[in-house]
């Protein structure tokens, strides 16, 4: 016993000594760097907010100047960027900048996403019956091993899983939008606020003259069945290199040096794959596209004469006017029917997000 309270005290010098030695180790140390890289010409420290780095100023030029040809730089950079896209419906896309998807988690495999899936109790069949689906349930990447899942069926599975929560909240974005839009519409006086807001989506979905109309027409919701069975035409259910490198999920093409290009393009051909940084963002510029590109806008009178009549979107008509998507055109279409008829796609057109409210209570 004695012998025990001996080392228990020899180990508690020992430990005082280190520390003391430690603080005393950095405390110089935190001197000698202060006195060697603060030179006397220094005359302020200042944060460059863009690019979140500390920038040691030495010359005499005062910190609004320096802050400002900082952001005319940070502007020119932007603009070159999005220069490079052909179409605006890159625009504010995941393309350029910070944003909070913007991190790149490593990557998951097949079997840890489909362990996850079933820890919560994911399934298409439960997704089917109830007709919700977990906003939490979404990835920023497609797993590698996906092509190599010998089942057919488990390898559409997977990717139905993988993509449809997040067409579902792409979707309810729009939905919310548009809901504010027939308020503002409905109103007798618009605010400040309101034309704010409108001056925005006139932009967004590059609608010019202020033309209300149109802009009805263009912000709507994607049909869930539709853009799972695009996204799984284009991708070969999420085996394709676009895919995989670029999470490109629905093949769209850019003439900028921003891409991917395909191996069997031809010589005089120079277009690529967009590439995205996240799945999400590739979904957003597909909804994007066929919201204001002029070659689906029978596909989006189609669809307002659907709203119209108060009838639910359906893919099946609304797919006979996305020929011009593909270079094969009619036959394109005919395939699109064919994977939504096959996979039953249709059945997840009215799947909603799971509440906040019953994601908890699924918690506890």
């Amino acid at each position: 016993m004695m012998r025990d309270m001996k080392k228990k005290k020899l180990k508690k010098k020992l430990n005082d000594s280190n520390l003391n030695f430690f603080k005393t180790f950095l405390v110089s140390l935190i001197i000698i760097l202060i006195f060697s890289i603060l030179p006397s010409s220094i005359n302020f420290i200042k944060l460059n907010f863009d690019n979140t780095q500390v920038v040691i100023n030495t010359s005499k030029q005062s910190f609004d100047e320096i802050l400002d040809k900082q952001k005319k730089k940070n502007k020119l950079l932007k603009d070159s960027v999005k220069e490079r896209f052909s179409w605006n419906i890159f625009e504010d896309i995941d393309v350029f900048g910070k944003n909070e998807d913007d991190d790149d988690p490593q990557r998951l495999s097949a079997s840890t996403i489909e362990e996850l899936f079933n820890d919560n109790g994911y399934s298409l069949d439960a997704v089917k019956e109830t007709k919700l689906v977990n906003a939490g349930n979404q990835l920023t990447r497609l797993p590698k091993e996906l092509k190599n899942i010998e089942s057919p069926k488990k390898r559409k599975e997977l990717f139905i899983k993988i993509v449809l929560p997040l067409i579902i909240e792409e979707n309810l974005k729009i939905r919310f939008d548009r809901k504010k839009l027939f308020e503002i519409l409905n109103k007798n006086n618009t605010t400040k606020i309101d034309k704010a807001w409108l001056d925005i989506k006139f932009k967004q979905y590059g609608v010019k003259n202020n033309d209300l109309v149109k802009l009805k027409i263009r912000m709507d919701e994607i049909p869930v069945s539709l853009a799972i069975a695009q996204a799984a035409k284009e991708t070969g259910w999420g085996s394709s290199r676009f895919a995989q490198e670029g999470n490109a999920l629905f093949g769209q093409w850019t003439w900028s040096g921003e891409g991917i290009r395909p191996l069997d393009v031809e010589e005089d051909k120079k277009h690529k794959v967009a590439k995205f940084k996240i799945l999400k963002a590739s979904v957003r510029a597909y909804q994007r596209n066929l919201n204001t590109h002029s070659s689906y806008k029978e596909f989006r009178i189609e669809r307002a004469i659907q709203r119209d009549n108060d009838e639910k979107l359906n893919s099946l008509k609304l797919v006979k006017f996305l020929e011009k998507y593909a270079e094969t055109g009619k036959q394109y279409t005919e395939v699109l029917r064919k994977i939504i008829i096959q996979n039953n796609l249709n059945d997840f057109d009215d799947v909603e997000i799971l509440p906040t409210s019953l994601k908890m209570k699924n918690l506890i």
